[in-house]
């Protein structure tokens, strides 16, 4: 839980000057930052996120299917960054190999 007080700090900070541009120009108005933050290696608690969707209002009976879109982002955003780092990693590897440099 600890990487996740983190990262909801760190997100806090991220959005620090919108939400105070926000009070300035509706001091009349509440607002409160409600950040959706994946833990490490993309992990998500759940107890968090439920509670989050219940500030928003969020209907029990939906969140379930709300939570799943929201991993199923994650997994594809991990899928993207590991295909893009494979990718560069190989090509260096085949850019090594046809220079005659050992490959190891």
């Amino acid at each position: 839980m600890n990487s996740l007080r983190v990262k909801e700090d760190e997100a806090n900070e991220q959005h620090k000057s919108i939400i105070q541009a926000l009070r300035a120009a509706a001091p009349e108005w509440t607002f409160e930052l409600i950040n959706f933050v994946a833990g490490r290696h993309g992990s998500v608690v759940e107890d968090d996120f439920y509670n989050k969707l219940e500030k928003l209002n969020v209907q029990a009976g939906k969140r379930g299917k709300i939570l799943w879109a929201h991993v199923q982002r994650i997994c594809e955003a991990h899928d993207t960054v590991m295909r893009s780092y494979y990718q560069l990693f190989c090509h260096q590897l085949l850019k090594k190999g046809e220079d005659g440099a050992k490959l190891e």
